[in-house]
């Protein structure tokens, strides 16, 4: 059964199939419904979740092995298939048609992969999988469906854009999903569930116009701390509001914490960047920040954004500003932000 993104969140709430599979090259609309078939599935009593990730293309064995193990306590199994390829070869091929054949009991497969071509949606286990389950095939956006989206997403924070508003938003997120979903989290920031128009929208993107948060967090990525307290200081003078800043190094610090812990359980480099949508100009930046910062420098820089969380909220005595500029020496020298806060 053919799905499109949008149309995956109420086929789940109805009732779960036994495979899905979820392929194409938008990364955030795959990433966002593999998450939906994930949440469904903890919601419906799946709770154990076994990762396969297809890296060398010798992991196939492993696909059988979880299909006929059985829980001791008979628990409900969601087998997390990751083809970041898109093509299975003959051994794959052949795995993914014998478990549709002969589908276990209680277990979900989840299949995220690349981009399929002409070619693959016509292979023996692509029909397969479509018969047994269902397909989900992801785009990048253009026009109308770009627009609605973008909608949708508003919508969900309790948002509107008016007309104007969702082409100004449009031209200037250029297809890029990830990019507006942020600037849309921006605006929920800075102004809560109401209805946005073309001026809300210009005033949001001209705020970060000269030092954005994406230039501060690439900076304190690549440990340029002198940078990183300018960039960090002219947002300051310009008026952001300190929840936009808090949102994006908060953000990066999570993406670091998860990186580092599936490096360290041997997921591989790339599959791991791209579940993260570390694109090639942002990768040698996150590898340094990776070399730089220890497990228990993330986990300081999480209680720091924590700590200026509640100072922005008025929920704790100081200065919300004061506790980012601590973050950003703790990114950028992590021994010197160590021998502070002994001293």
């Amino acid at each position: 059964m053919r799905l499109k993104p949008e149309q995956l969140d109420g086929a789940l709430q109805k009732t779960l199939q036994p495979v899905y599979l979820i392929c194409g090259d938008e990364p955030l609309q795959q990433g966002e419904a593999a998450d939906a078939v994930r949440s469904a599935a903890r919601s419906d009593d799946y709770s154990v979740r076994e990762v396969i990730s297809i890296d060398q293309g010798n992991e196939w064995p492993q696909l059988a092995l979880e299909a006929d193990s059985l829980s001791i306590f008979a628990e409900r199994k969601l087998i997390d298939l990751r083809l970041p390829s898109g093509k299975p070869g003959i051994d794959g091929g052949k795995a993914l048609l014998a478990y549709c054949q002969h589908l276990p009991a209680d277990t979900i497969l989840l299949i995220t992969a690349g981009k399929l071509d002409t070619a693959s949606q016509k292979t023996q286990w692509f029909q397969a999988v479509d018969n047994a389950g269902v397909v989900v095939q992801v785009w990048p956006l253009q026009g109308q469906d770009l627009l609605n989206w973008l909608q949708r997403r508003a919508e969900r924070k309790g948002m509107r854009f008016d007309p104007d508003a969702v082409r100004s938003l449009a031209s200037r997120i250029e297809g890029n999903l990830l990019a507006a979903a942020q600037e849309i989290e921006k605006l929920f920031i800075l102004h809560g569930a109401v209805k946005i128009d073309k001026a809300l929208v210009e005033a949001a993107v001209a705020d970060s116009a000269r030092f954005d948060v994406f230039q501060l967090t690439d900076a304190l990525l690549a440990g340029k701390f002198n940078r990183a307290v300018k960039i960090l200081n002219g947002l300051k003078a310009e008026g952001v509001a300190a929840p936009v800043v808090l949102w994006a190094l908060s953000r990066e610090a999570r993406s670091l914490s998860n990186v580092k812990s599936e490096l360290k359980r041997g997921v591989q480099q790339e599959a791991v960047f791209k579940k993260h949508h570390i694109w090639d100009k942002r990768k040698q930046l996150v590898q340094d920040a990776l070399r730089r910062l220890s497990d228990r420098h993330i986990q300081t820089l999480m209680l720091l954004n924590a700590k200026a969380d509640k100072q922005i909220k008025g929920q704790m005595a100081g200065d919300g500003w004061d506790t980012l500029f601590e973050i950003c020496l703790l990114y950028c020298r992590p021994d010197l932000a160590a021998e502070k806060q002994r001293a």
